[in-house]
């Protein structure tokens, strides 16, 4: 699951340097390494200045993510010292996608829905910025690209209520793996602990199923990771990302 997907949205493209692959042209870049980069002291230093110096020619931030089973040891320690900043730790959990079509369904008065529509996407954005307190208006536009560069790799589901969108979620596929990815699954704070989540899941799970996907995956937040191993998601490792951003360092 690891490196850049085969088809990236126009304007965003995947730079291999040495052992790893940084993709460039989103909102922020980000940088996907295997278990083990391979190199040690100096020359990994130079690694992470080299990521770390293409972004902040382009006046950008950058995401290295780091799994808690990667190597070297000190690769955390190095990233500090090169001004990446760790953000929030999430377990990485996995699961049988066909043990997870029947978590749940949605309460009355909420149905779930594909979208497609770029009007869609920009109302899913307006409701994560309600959740976060923060402008989100680049999440429509990322989700717009990707769907138009890829749709058969992304699925785009939200849960709405009287016309409103109350929670969205959205299933990658990952070609040539038996694997898929759950993202996003934010609730406006009124709709939640009604198992729209839940309820999410089990319909991406369906369409995960009917494409002959084995395993679904999931970065899962504090919140979120307590629901999926109530489903019977297992928990494999973490991953945290490591952030260099041209801001912090003025």
């Amino acid at each position: 699951m690891r490196g850049a997907p085969p088809r990236l949205p126009k304007g965003v493209t995947g730079e291999q340097d040495g052992p790893l692959v940084r993709i460039v042209g989103q909102y922020r870049g980000f940088v996907s390494t295997p278990r083990d980069v391979g190199v040690r002291g100096t020359e990994l230093d130079r690694l992470i200045a080299r990521q770390r110096d293409r972004f902040a020619a382009r006046g950008e931030a950058v995401e290295w993510k780091v799994h808690g089973h990667d190597r070297p040891g000190d690769l955390t320690e190095r990233l500090r010292a090169a001004g990446f900043v760790p953000e929030d730790e999430e377990a990485v959990l996995i699961g049988l996608a066909g043990d997870m079509t029947a978590a749940s369904t949605p309460p009355d008065g909420v149905t779930l829905r594909r979208v497609t529509a770029d009007a869609d996407m920009h109302r899913i954005a307006a409701m994560e910025s309600t959740v976060w307190g923060q402008d989100w208006s680049r999440l429509g536009d990322d989700l717009i690209a990707r769907v138009a560069a890829a749709p058969d790799q992304i699925v785009v589901m939200v849960a709405e209520a009287d016309g409103e969108v109350v929670c969205a979620a959205w299933l990658d596929f990952r070609e040539g793996t038996e694997f898929a990815g759950l993202w996003g699954g934010s609730t406006l704070p009124a709709w939640r602990g009604r198992g729209i989540y839940r309820a999410l899941v089990a319909a991406r799970a369906e369409l995960a199923v009917a494409r002959g996907v084995t395993f679904l995956h999931v970065d899962a937040s504090r919140d979120s990771a307590p629901i999926l191993r109530r489903l019977g998601f297992h928990r494999v490792t973490t991953t945290t990302p490591y952030v260099w951003s041209p801001a912090r360092q003025g």
